[in-house]
């Protein structure tokens, strides 16, 4: 049973274990860090000390999914407007050792009702890298929709180009799930 809790800053060390190389760490953390490696006071300076990168106060929320064995996943929620109707999961990843198994669709799960039902939210956003199949297919799975953008995102990764997919559930989508 996968459960949600509070990021805690010994959970750092656990999580960056997971990204061995820099391409699997690009894929969860995008252009979020300057340099890989990473260690786990930069992860815990980042989320304690700058606000997870956000500008407003009160607006980054990092969570750790764990279960019967410990540290299984993590990810993060922030507002991304004013009214505080919209959040978007960021950093989302899963212990390499329990893919496959549910873990990743569970974890989005809990974050959506966290999200709507305990922040408010109307609707959840997140961005998933196009060839990032399995990622790709748990976000449908749990309810969300890939949704067109105007200018499509990408992330440069050496000579390599992502292209960002984006998808989104609102309250009444998740209701209906």
């Amino acid at each position: 049973m996968l459960r949600l809790r509070h990021y805690k800053s010994a959970d750092a060390q656990t999580i960056l274990s997971w990204c061995r190389d820099e391409r699997s760490f690009r894929r969860w953390t995008s252009d979020r860090y300057d340099a890989f490696p990473v260690a786990p006071e930069d992860m815990n300076r980042k989320y304690a000390q700058c606000n997870g990168d956000c500008a407003e106060p009160d607006n980054f929320y990092p969570m750790t999914a764990f279960d019967e064995d410990g540290v299984a996943g993590h990810l993060i929620l922030r507002y991304t407007d004013a009214a505080r109707t919209c959040i978007r999961l960021g950093f989302v990843i899963v212990d390499d050792g329990k893919r496959g198994r549910g873990y990743g669709k569970e974890l989005i799960r809990l974050a959506l009702r966290y999200a709507f039902d305990l922040f408010g939210a109307q609707k959840v956003t997140l961005g998933v890298f196009e060839d990032n199949l399995p990622a790709y297919r748990c976000y449908q799975a749990a309810g969300f929709r890939r949704v067109e953008q105007v200018e499509p995102q990408v992330f440069r990764f050496g000579d390599e180009v992502w292209p960002i997919i984006e998808f989104e559930i609102t309250k009444e989508e998740y209701a209906q799930s």
